[in-house]
């Protein structure tokens, strides 16, 4: 299975694709998509679409892994970082690659072992799964990487599958399409 795991940004969004099969993770590619402060948003919007889609066409992944967004106090910030999820999620759809979402406690959860772990526990336990000689940078991309490890230890256990299935008494759990 390839899986390409996405951190939202507008600044700077992660991207890492990981090959994963047998229990094990192969690096296929990894970076960032950059944008300048003071272009309009919508330039740098457009940016991260055409970057995330010669990626996707470029590594055909079978499953997009975006992390939902972390609310802080800054709700400017939170915005346009909104709008840059958006952007992806459209452009994972638009390319017909199902998309599956994650918190960052399940992302940590699923890397370290501990929900609450730190940022830097997060990116040594990347450098180490995928035997990388340096972690990877920025540290937007080594979360997108975990973010596809995320997805990789759910989906393989099929927690994936039940976690984005209608409930019994009709509703949704959460992440479902």
């Amino acid at each position: 299975m390839v899986i390409l795991g996405v951190d939202p940004g507008l600044a700077i969004v992660g991207w890492g694709v990981l090959q994963y099969s047998a229990n094990r993770f192969k690096p296929m590619a990894y970076g960032s998509v950059q944008t300048k402060a003071g272009l309009p948003v919508e330039d740098r919007l457009a940016q991260i679409y055409s970057r995330l889609s010669e990626i996707i066409e470029k590594y055909k992944p079978d499953a997009i892994a975006v992390e939902e967004l972390f609310w802080n106090t800054n709700v400017t910030t939170g915005i346009v970082v909104a709008e840059a999820r958006g952007v992806i999620l459209l452009c994972a759809k638009q390319h017909g690659v199902p998309i599956y979402e994650y918190t960052p406690m399940q992302v940590k959860q699923a890397v370290v072992g501990y929900g609450k772990a730190e940022k830097k526990q997060v990116i040594s336990m990347v450098t180490l799964m995928l035997g990388l000689k340096e972690p990877p940078k920025p540290d937007d991309t080594a979360d997108a990487i975990a973010i596809a490890i995320c997805h990789a230890h759910t989906g393989g256990s099929g927690l994936g599958k039940y976690y984005n299935q209608p409930t019994a008494i009709g509703g949704m759990l959460k992440g479902q399409k």
